[in-house]
């Protein structure tokens, strides 16, 4: 059987079409992403603007007709940061339960980190503990655990869209600012949390990382086939985000390696992991293509 789940998250909608491979395995067939900045559309009582909602819900319907349009039996719909944080968000449930002809999911910060690592530690082999770091626009998730076992999970008031709104980057040396006040929130999640140890290794998901990767390997953001499984280092991520701090968004826009929808967050993206890598102690980190869509779906289908 064919399922798909479309992902509602602060900065896009995607969506994923896969089915079961046999042997514990899943086979992903069709993806779809389109940028909509939903977290920008809270304004100051934390309310969605009704052309965030119209334009958030437009896209996930497309996206559910499509899925079924290719096979799908089944299509389930989650939510994130953003609307986790809206104070209207029954009416955001409502408009897209009638976009999408399902009730979408509002996932909780934590199971929020669950499906991230489902998805994403599968993109590496390990025999021992695994954490991994998603970078969302509204938040951060961070989790380990080893095989399907989650030992600790945690969601951060971080994300790319979340800090950019409340910072303004225009040279390498305002980075400080921002690690300085993505520092302070991690420490301040992390006081309440009991469970967390150091895993032996570490896997980055979300535009963030796919960013960071392609411009490693010098390809442009359009080529997927070889941006999973890149390991990248925390002195190469600081000397990409100090080159991009330096340039102008429309610059940016230029680089090869960098999707034009994401110039103006990127280096707040890269600011927040820069912070997570310094206080947890993280030297370098894999990149997965996979993330929460993959995880719930792996966890429905197998």
């Amino acid at each position: 059987m064919r399922s798909a789940v479309v992902g509602i998250g602060s900065n896009s909608v995607r969506a994923l079409l896969a089915e079961n491979g046999g042997n514990g395995s899943m086979a992903c067939l069709w993806r779809d992403r389109e940028g909509t900045r939903l977290f920008a559309g809270l304004d100051g009582e934390k309310r969605l603007s009704p052309e965030s909602i119209r334009k958030t819900a437009e896209a996930v319907g497309r996206m559910a007709g499509e899925a079924r349009d290719r096979g799908a039996g089944h299509v389930s719909v989650f939510a994130t940061s953003a609307a986790r944080d809206a104070a209207n968000g029954q009416d955001f449930l409502e408009a897209i339960t009638r976009a999408a002809g399902v009730k979408p999911q509002i996932l909780s910060g934590e199971e929020e980190a669950t499906m991230s690592f489902y998805g994403a530690s599968r993109a590496i082999s390990t025999a021992g503990r695994c954490g991994v770091i998603d970078i969302g626009g509204g938040s951060t998730e961070i989790v380990t655990g080893k095989g399907l076992d989650v030992d600790c999970a945690f969601s951060c008031q971080m994300g790319a869209v979340r800090l950019f709104q409340a910072i303004q980057l225009q040279r390498q040396e305002d980075m400080v600012i921002a690690e300085k006040a993505a520092t302070e929130i991690l420490r301040e999640t992390m006081e309440k949390v009991n469970t967390y140890r150091a895993p032996e290794v570490w896997v980055g998901t979300g535009g963030t990382f796919t960013t960071l990767a392609a411009m490693v390997r010098k390809i442009p953001w359009t080529d997927r086939s070889c941006m999973h499984g890149t390991k990248i280092a925390e002195r190469e991520i600081r000397a990409i985000g100090a080159e991009l701090a330096d340039m102008s968004v429309e610059d940016r826009k230029k680089l090869p390696g960098l999707q034009p929808g994401r110039a103006d967050i990127v280096v707040h993206g890269i600011c927040i992991l820069l912070a997570v890598m310094r206080e947890l102690g993280i030297e370098q980190l894999t990149v997965s293509e996979w993330g929460n869509l993959d995880g719930y779906l792996y966890r429905e289908l197998c």
